[in-house]
């Protein structure tokens, strides 16, 4: 490219070059003379909506984060983790009497005692949970029938080895395995659900060998006693209901 006729400007009409300063503020860099005060670090933008009634300084609404992006800052950092302490962690024993309780509703109480969620230090990455000891396991109801049309699968890999065997047959011959996959169908998936159920403790009859651990009685919700209209019992006769 030819030069202008007259040659170059000027160094006074030439414009002026950005500091150092100014250009690293513009790579995101923070000023030579360090981050300026929290009360400017903490104001939202200057051309974004005011903060929302009740909203601290600095936590603008999820409109204006969206609308901000990155460039928002919230007071006080970003939200941690909460890890409890393993001496925060405490384990009791609980008993639970299974005669006459729904399968399903059993299940659901006892997988959420021993993921911990009724404590509160409860975290979903930790065991934080409790054992539990269920007895008479051979007293559940299968409720609407479903001890005739449900079915437990065991496929050994092989061409025709696939077993099916209602739950009918499999309370009468392992009551203990139909209430521990119950339980482990509801907690997570992988080494930490499998530590949480060997804290379960199934058995057929009224007795148990943990008694030296004192565990206390649990009592379940009244839902977990109660079967519909239409349903059947472990028998499959529709006067099988438990009050």
């Amino acid at each position: 490219m030819a030069p202008p006729p007259n040659g170059p400007p000027p160094a006074a009409e030439r414009p002026a070059s950005r500091t150092r300063a100014q250009a690293g503020a513009r790579r995101g860099k923070p000023p030579p003379n360090g981050p300026p005060p929290a009360a400017e670090r903490l104001a939202p933008p200057p051309n974004g909506p005011p903060p929302a009634a009740g909203c601290p300084v600095g936590l603008v609404p999820r409109a204006a984060r969206l609308a901000f992006g990155r460039r928002t800052i919230y007071a006080g950092g970003p939200v941690r983790t909460y890890s409890p302490k393993a001496s925060q962690i405490h384990r009791d024993w609980w008993e639970v009497d299974a005669s006459g309780a729904v399968l399903g509703r059993l299940a659901t109480q006892v997988a959420s005692v021993l993921r911990g969620k009724h404590k509160p230090v409860f975290a979903p990455h930790l065991d934080t949970g409790d054992h539990v000891i269920v007895v008479n396991a051979s007293q559940v109801v299968l409720s609407a029938g479903k001890a005739d049309r449900k079915f437990h699968y065991h496929y050994s890999g092989y061409p025709g080895g696939l077993k099916a065997t209602p739950y009918r047959e499999l309370l009468s011959k392992r009551p203990e395995e139909v209430v521990r996959l119950a339980v482990k169908g509801m907690l997570p998936k992988g080494p930490l659900g499998r530590q949480m159920a060997r804290k379960l403790k199934v058995y057929a009859g009224p007795e148990h060998p943990h008694s030296a651990q004192k565990p206390r009685s649990m009592s379940l919700d009244h839902s977990a006693h109660r079967v519909s209209a239409h349903g059947a019992g472990a028998s499959g006769k529709p006067n099988d209901k438990v009050a």
